[in-house]
């Protein structure tokens, strides 16, 4: 319940994929919990799962970015490309929407998870990234030409909160932790939808396929694994990560099948499998770590950042990582039994963020 003095917050995550939607759930979880007002903005599909996380929630529709990456993997870097300049006018346009927004809801404060237009000359407004050394795949110094470009930014927001810890161990690697910093940037800790649904639960050993990202890729994915885990031997969890894809029949009795769940149906179905395959988006490995799980990750065929992540875990022996060209179940399986899966030390960094929440919104 809202208290007296209630401060108004609106809340932005990018709709690249799931995951940053869903790693606002705990920050919009921590804003109720201290009688505040979150508003979220996003797209259609973003309001629906807010909605179904949160049995009563402010909502206003902002459209997306709406990214698509190639079907083929060697034009997905010339295809982000092309897609600059639309990125760029949807910055544009989303900022002059903020300026009318703000005033109409009278909003407090501001988090934005990578929208880079959700930025209020006069309202503190905080932007939320893993990413400020941005991999383009292209060398070094079109690696800090973009940085340049992505600081300025950065730099337009009253504060940069970083998804990650300072130091050594973390996750994000080069990604989050770079010689030069942005200004005004504060280390957040890790974000999971899924720390407070974590129990101490025994592994059933089925097999869970969590499908997430951009099309077409997800769709490709989800249908190299489909046809695979028909012939599985084992149980199945199959969770598409979308509400609009068609339903495959017939189902087999060892699959079960899901389009999108919450965080709360999501949580004890990781934590019964045995083995996670999902791609190595950044919000799906803060969940992984979170749980403890072991998981085959196959990053978006042309998205850097998720390649990059896959080699990086992979070589600290954190999680087994395989293309998605030639992708064979059986032998990623056994390749990912064999694999060490050292634990990464960080289960203390998803109670950060509370601490930075908190002290900035009683600064409001």
């Amino acid at each position: 319940m809202a208290t007296p003095n209630a401060k108004r917050i609106l809340i932005a995550p990018l709709d690249w994929g799931l995951g940053h939607t869903a790693r606002c759930v705990p920050i919009i979880r921590s804003i109720l919990r201290r009688g505040h007002i979150p508003i979220v903005a996003g797209n259609s599909w973003q309001r629906s799962f807010i909605e179904k996380t949160f049995a009563a929630i402010n909502f206003i529709h902002l459209d997306g970015y709406n990214v698509i990456y190639s079907e083929w993997n060697r034009f997905a870097q010339a295809g982000l490309i092309s897609q600059l300049p639309g990125l760029m006018k949807t910055i544009n346009n989303e900022h002059k929407w903020l300026q009318p927004a703000a005033k109409e809801l009278g909003i407090n404060g501001i988090i934005s998870d990578n929208r880079y237009g959700l930025c209020h000359p006069h309202i503190p407004s905080v932007i939320v990234t893993h990413q400020l050394q941005v991999q383009t795949g292209m060398g070094t110094f079109t690696d800090r030409s973009v940085q340049k470009l992505h600081y300025k930014y950065l730099d337009r927001f009253s504060e940069t909160w970083v998804a990650d810890v300072p130091g050594t161990p973390n996750l994000g690697g080069k990604l989050s932790h770079t010689a030069m910093l942005p200004r005004h940037v504060k280390y957040i800790g890790l974000l999971s939808q899924l720390t407070e649904e974590k129990q101490e639960t025994t592994s059933d050993g089925s097999l869970l396929i969590l499908l997430s990202g951009p099309e077409p890729q997800r769709s490709i994915l989800s249908g190299i694994l489909w046809q695979q885990a028909v012939e599985h031997n084992r149980r199945v969890v199959f969770i598409e990560g979308s509400e609009s894809c068609t339903m495959p029949l017939p189902i087999p009795s060892h699959i079960t099948y899901h389009k999108r769940l919450t965080h709360e149906a999501l949580a004890p179905l990781m934590q019964k499998a045995g083995m996670v395959i999902c791609r190595s988006g950044y919000s799906t490995l803060m969940d992984l770590v979170a749980l403890n799980k072991k998981a085959i990750l196959i990053p978006t065929p042309g998205q850097t950042e998720q390649e990059y992540l896959g080699r990086h875990l992979m070589e600290q022996g954190v999680f087994f990582s395989t293309p998605q060209k030639g992708f064979e179940l059986p032998q990623a399986l056994h390749a990912a039994n064999e694999f060490p899966y050292h634990r990464l030390a960080l289960s203390d960094a998803y109670n950060n963020y509370d601490e930075v929440l908190s002290q900035w919104i009683e600064e409001l």
